[in-house]
């Protein structure tokens, strides 16, 4: 049976931390050792998890001041396993999740594993924002590429890919170690019930902030071709939002010289109202959550935008 190292990097996770660990020391697999990187939280962090230490075995520590993606890859380099199960300190693993996620393995051609993840909703703000943040369960399918909320991988691919990227800009480390994979020719097995469960946020702010991180990676990394994702790469998708408003604000201008194009405008407005509400009303069958969705669908394109020119202009 394989030996697992579960990798966590941490930074002021003093809510979430202690329920977390406790996830994995309740698995039905346990661990072989967790290996925890801390990057230099001010808040009771480090304090909580070194009292789980005394009471529980196999829990390393590193206190370090890094990036996120430094930390991912110390934490690697410290693990004594081959294999790495990799999740984020805003989730708690699902009682099954490490057997779930590392029983793949047992074939020796996989390289990675996709685990998959449901997001907490508490309330219709939250059922919104699951559309835009994440990947609901009907859309996982081949083409899911994994978060860095529930992965495994062999330390080997992870050696050949040179790791996560520690450069200043790494809010979507994933996204390039993924990118990185399929390029090798990695291979992947997908396994929608190695489940972890991921408190997404509970404000528009940071709701804004997370889309803004990930807009402004993925124009600075400048991945337009992705070898999974083909023409659904997230950098095009971005063009497709800038085109939206490049055509409403064409026919706006051009209805000064013929004013029944203001009109077509209005129309074109109304329909895309319509359609931010509807594809979240579809998912929960919930009006309010269709009424967010409305509210974050401007809101998520103005930031998609500012977040890719600003990943332009920086790269």
């Amino acid at each position: 049976m394989n030996k697992v190292s579960v990798c966590i990097t941490v930074f002021n996770e003093q809510k979430s931390i202690e329920g977390l660990i406790r996830s994995l020391l309740n698995q039905s697999k346990k661990p072989n050792e967790i290996v925890v990187v801390d990057g230099g939280s001010t808040d009771r962090t480090v304090s909580i998890i070194r009292h789980l230490q005394k009471k529980y075995g196999g829990i390393k520590l590193l206190v370090e001041n890094c990036t996120r993606a430094k930390g991912r890859n110390l934490a690697v380099e410290l693990a004594k396993n081959e294999i790495i199960a990799i999740t984020d300190a805003d989730c708690t693993a699902d009682k099954n999740w490490l057997k779930n996620i590392t029983e793949p393995f047992e074939h020796k051609e996989i390289d990675i594993v996709a685990g998959f993840y449901n997001m907490c909703v508490d309330n219709s703000f939250q059922k919104a924002e699951s559309v835009f943040l994440g990947v609901l369960p009907n859309k996982f399918g081949n083409d899911f590429l994994p978060s860095t909320r529930s992965i495994a991988f062999r330390k080997r691919i992870w050696e050949e890919i040179g790791g996560f990227p520690e450069g200043n800009n790494n809010s979507a480390e994933d996204t390039d170690f993924n990118y990185k994979a399929a390029k090798l020719g990695a291979k992947y097995a997908r396994i929608k019930n190695a489940l972890v469960e991921w408190r997404i946020p509970d404000n528009i702010q940071d709701f804004k902030e997370k889309i803004y991180n990930y807009a402004s990676w993925d124009a600075n990394y400048g991945i337009w071709w992705h070898p999974v994702k083909k023409f659904s790469s997230h950098n095009i998708k971005v063009l497709t939002v800038f085109a939206r408003y490049l055509v409403g604000l064409t026919l706006i201008a051009l209805s000064f010289k013929t004013p029944s194009l203001l009109w077509l405008a209005f129309v074109l407005l109304i329909l895309y109202i319509l359609w931010a509400f509807r594809k979240v009303y579809m998912e929960y069958r919930d009006w309010r959550a269709g009424l967010w969705g409305i509210v974050l669908q401007f809101a998520s394109d103005f930031v998609v935008m500012s977040g890719f020119i600003s990943g332009m202009i920086t790269k």
